[in-house]
Parts: structure tokens; C-alpha cells; sequence
């Protein structure tokens, strides 16, 4: 099923609940884990719409990598409302190492199963995801 190129199977859900973010808005954010017992992405949480940046960010473990996506809604300098999928891959410094291994090799192909993903953002720390510096990505 998984191999060391291809990196882990994407569970179904994981897609389904993307493009139901991506075209209905079910959802504010998804978080998602690598089961490693059965080499497998799932969805670990789904943020309803009237949750927040700081709901999102307080869903990410401390100590445990993680993939995410976020729909950010922004308005730009022209005073124009818009909105930008977010692509999150948390890897906290503190986390194992065989973990962060496991979610740098599988980064790209579970990226590329989430068809629509305007931006991507690396963090090991909460600072690297501030919402300052996800506004900026976003203009």
C-alpha cells in the first residue's frame, strides 16, 4: 500500500471532507494525523464555519505533527472579500523525530490528493503561524 517515495495512504474521508470545505464551506478547518499502525491519513478534527484562527491553532498539538488545511476568509486592500485555502504542515520542534520524518516524506503526495490548496506554510512554532504572517501570505 505505502511505500518510502510514495509516503502513506490517503484515507477517503480525508478527501471527502476537503471538497466539502473546499466547495460547500462545512467546515472552517480539518485537521488531520498519520495513523502509522495502518499507514493511513485521517481526519483528526473538523472546525465548524463559526470557528475561529485561535480555535484552529488551539487544535494543534504541542508536541505532535500534524497536517491541516484552513479556509481564510480576508478582505484585500481594494476592499474585496476573498477567501484562500491554507495548507498547514506543523511539525513542532518537540515532537519525535521519527514523526517528523514520517510527515516531511509524506508531505507532497497527501498535498497533492487536497485539489485546491492555494498556500502553504511550514511551522515547528506557533510564531511561524501567526496570523499576521498568515494575512501576508494571503494578500
Amino acid at each position: 500500500m505505502a511505500n518510502s517515495s510514495s509516503g502513506m495512504a490517503v484515507n477517503d474521508e480525508c478527501k471527502l471532507r476537503f471538497l466539502e470545505l473546499k466547495t460547500k464551506r462545512n467546515y472552517r478547518f480539518i485537521v488531520f494525523r498519520i495513523e502509522e499502525k495502518i499507514q493511513q491519513v485521517m481526519v483528526e478534527k473538523l472546525g465548524k464555519p463559526g470557528e475561529n484562527y485561535d480555535d484552529f491553532t488551539a487544535s494543534l498539538p504541542a508536541d505532535e505533527c500534524r497536517y491541516a488545511v484552513y479556509d481564510l476568509d480576508f478582505t484585500t486592500e481594494e476592499n474585496c472579500q476573498k477567501s484562500k485555502i491554507f495548507f498547514f504542515a506543523w511539525s513542532p520542534d518537540t515532537s519525535r523525530v521519527r514523526s517528523k520524518m514520517l510527515y516531511a516524506s509524506s508531505k507532497d503526495r497527501f498535498k497533492r490528493e487536497l485539489d485546491g490548496i492555494q498556500v502553504e506554510l511550514q511551522a515547528t512554532d506557533p510564531s511561524e503561524m501567526s496570523m499576521d504572517i498568515v494575512r501576508g501570505r494571503a494578500l
